[in-house]
């Protein structure tokens, strides 16, 4: 684990493995522990906890954005020596990674895909419960913000149709730092990628989207858009992690596995 100081922020970088370099970023709450969890060994590793995330401090600039976000992954790779790499990430890391892509394609020799929560417009739906927890905490504090959440016909909906995303949006209210953390949830959830499609559409590299069901905040019909959009993107739906947590991470390590090690054209663009 080192560190890379970005205007007034110490953010927390982990570079481990060896080989294909995959900077590979987590998702909205995570940290280096959900990306260690959800990307394969076997390659070069680079994660960067974003502002506000695991030990990374907030620092003081505003809005929290994609692009903030992504330019600071950016500014990590830099700091690793990393002329090309794989773009990868879950969630949020999959937007970051699709933007990395986009803006900057010289640098960008392949794409990763997890359960992405955004398409090409801010906001999407799905982010809805996300915005509504972090506006009750700034409102009314943990607490009582909870106890509104609990009773709302959001949580009621989530309970019935996706358990396991109810629990992550309560486990919002109980971080050490939730009053200060809404502010990102606040921002990112109203934010987006920033690509359009016709961006996506233009990019000649290999790219992996996964996807499952039974995910509110992350909505199969958001990977296969993004699969739809990219002309060389492979597709590919994994079992529910909320069905099957251990055959879920088993089938998204080979998907990705088999993915990076079948492209020998950008393995050797990264290697040159």
């Amino acid at each position: 684990m080192g560190t890379l100081l970005r205007d007034g922020a110490t953010l927390h970088m982990t570079d481990t493995g060896k080989g294909l370099a995959v900077v590979f970023q987590h998702g909205l709450g995570g940290g280096e522990a959900q990306a260690a969890q959800t990307c394969p060994a076997g390659f070069r590793r680079i994660t960067l906890e974003c502002r506000g995330h695991g030990g990374s401090d907030l620092g003081e600039r505003r809005p929290f954005s994609f692009e903030m976000f992504a330019d600071d992954v950016l500014a990590a790779a830099d700091q690793a020596g990393l002329d090309r790499f794989v773009a990868a990430g879950v969630s949020m890391g999959a937007g970051i990674a699709l933007r990395l892509a986009c803006r900057h394609p010289q640098r960008v020799a392949g794409l990763v895909l997890v359960r992405p929560a955004w398409t090409f417009s801010p906001a999407p739906q799905n982010m809805q419960p996300i915005a509504e927890v972090a506006g009750l905490i700034l409102e009314h504090g943990t607490d009582k913000g909870r106890t509104i959440f609990a009773q709302s016909e959001t949580a009621a909906r989530l309970h019935r149709e996706a358990p396991h995303n109810l629990s992550s949006l309560l486990g919002y209210f109980d971080r050490p730092d939730a009053k200060a953390f809404a502010q990102v949830l606040a921002d990112i959830a109203s934010d987006g990628p920033g690509v359009a499609e016709t961006a996506s559409a233009a990019l000649d590299i290999p790219a992996l989207v996964v996807g499952n069901a039974m995910d509110a905040v992350h909505p199969l019909s958001a990977a296969y858009t993004l699969a739809a959009a990219m002309p060389g993107a492979v597709f590919a739906e994994i079992t529910p992690k909320a069905r099957d947590s251990a055959r879920h991470f088993t089938e998204l390590h080979t998907e990705i596995s088999s993915f990076l090690q079948s492209h020998s054209k950008m393995r050797s663009l990264i290697s040159s």
